[in-house]
């Protein structure tokens, strides 16, 4: 298979014979090469790798298409790709359901457009409604594009004290409130404190919760470049906690939880202070604050921590229907559900929620 492109950003190799070819789950040695390409690929990023196969497949049971591109047998593109076939919003193929990045990393012209020609040849053959690629950077500017979500990134500087004065001085003051509040944060051996705080966070905001096992599978899968720290206060009881991805020299927090009284304590900028000193002392170059939507509470949390917003730009090809899906709480038309969601007891809401959760991706 040969392919010739121009795509945005991108050079190209000598002619060659470009293969794309699909990762099979268990196939160990081809992830292990999988993912040596995504670490050394610049466009790459965590949700490149290939542990996502084994993740989506087994918790969420969502067929993937993990694609990658051969050129005399190394790998030299990759495009992660999920069918989430759902009940409430249709079928897509997405790079990469429950992801905030994804869509081809590759520094090669051809193999990009090889690997995105294969994609939308999976897309039609499955007959879903759409192809959603949640690139970084701009690509496709002729296909539909979502403007919802930025990203928030910043470099860590190499003194821990450097990066307390970097923060706006009414953020800082809330971390130092954590401070004197006697907080400290430790790290967990499992997801346990983090799933209570997390179950009882997402349930008062009416969202269905992820299941436990899914964050239990990140750490398995993950290993060392999965964490959990936890915020407690002198009693030792849990206030707030955030699951962490490693990758290359960058930390994300993903996702966070915390009880009624973290805010009252601080807790909540207190937990991300204490992420950040950790990383600085570790040696880590980015801080990656992850996706918000434009002009929400945690958009504004961000920016208050003197994080600018750099736009996400999520493509989209679109085989049935004129317009991009917006199956995300922002739509008016869930609000109902939401606060009946918020209503539920909570032990009723952490059972129906992973059933639900698994749909929207």
């Amino acid at each position: 298979m040969k392919h010739h492109s121009s795509e945005l950003g991108l050079a190209s190799f000598a002619p060659s014979a470009l293969n794309v070819r699909t990762l099979e789950l268990r196939d160990a040695a081809t992830a292990a090469r999988w993912d040596a390409f995504v670490m050394g690929c610049r466009d790459a990023t965590h949700f490149h790798r290939a542990g996502w196969q084994q993740i989506i497949e087994s918790v969420f049971r969502h067929r993937t298409h993990f694609l990658y591109a051969e050129d005399a047998g190394r790998i030299v593109g990759v495009l992660p790709l999920a069918h989430v076939d759902s009940w409430l919003f249709g079928s897509a193929l997405v790079s990469l359901p429950f992801a905030v990045y994804g869509g081809v990393a590759t520094d090669s012209c051809e193999a990009a457009t090889a690997l995105e020609d294969e994609a939308q040849a999976i897309a039609r053959r499955l007959g879903v409604r759409h192809l959603e690629l949640r690139n970084v950077a701009p690509r496709h500017l002729d296909w539909p594009t979502q403007d919802l979500y930025v990203t928030f990134r910043k470099g860590i500087l190499p003194d821990v004290e450097a990066n307390m004065l970097a923060i706006p001085r009414k953020q800082r003051a809330m971390v130092r409130k954590g401070a004197k509040h006697g907080l400290a944060s430790e790290i967990d051996a499992n997801v346990d404190r983090f799933y209570e705080l997390f179950s009882d966070n997402v349930h008062r905001h009416g969202t269905p919760v992820l299941p436990k096992r899914y964050f239990e599978a990140l750490m398995k899968v993950f290993g060392t470049d999965c964490e959990v720290l936890t915020v407690v206060g002198t009693d030792g009881a849990p206030l707030s906690s955030v699951l962490s991805f490693y990758f290359r020299d960058e930390v994300l927090p993903y996702y966070a939880g915390d009880d009624v009284a973290a805010r009252d304590a601080a807790a909540n900028d207190f937990k991300y202070w204490e992420l950040l000193r950790r990383a600085c002392e570790r040696g880590l170059k980015t801080f990656d604050y992850g996706r918000s939507k434009k002009d929400t509470g945690p958009y504004s949390f961000k920016k208050n921590w003197g994080f600018v917003p750099q736009p996400l730009h999520y493509a989209y090809r679109l085989y049935r229907g004129d317009a991009i899906p917006q199956n995300n709480p922002a739509n008016p038309k869930y609000r109902a559900f939401i606060g009946l969601w918020r209503r539920l007891p909570r032990s009723v809401a952490n059972r129906l929620g992973p059933h639900i959760v698994r749909n929207l991706g």
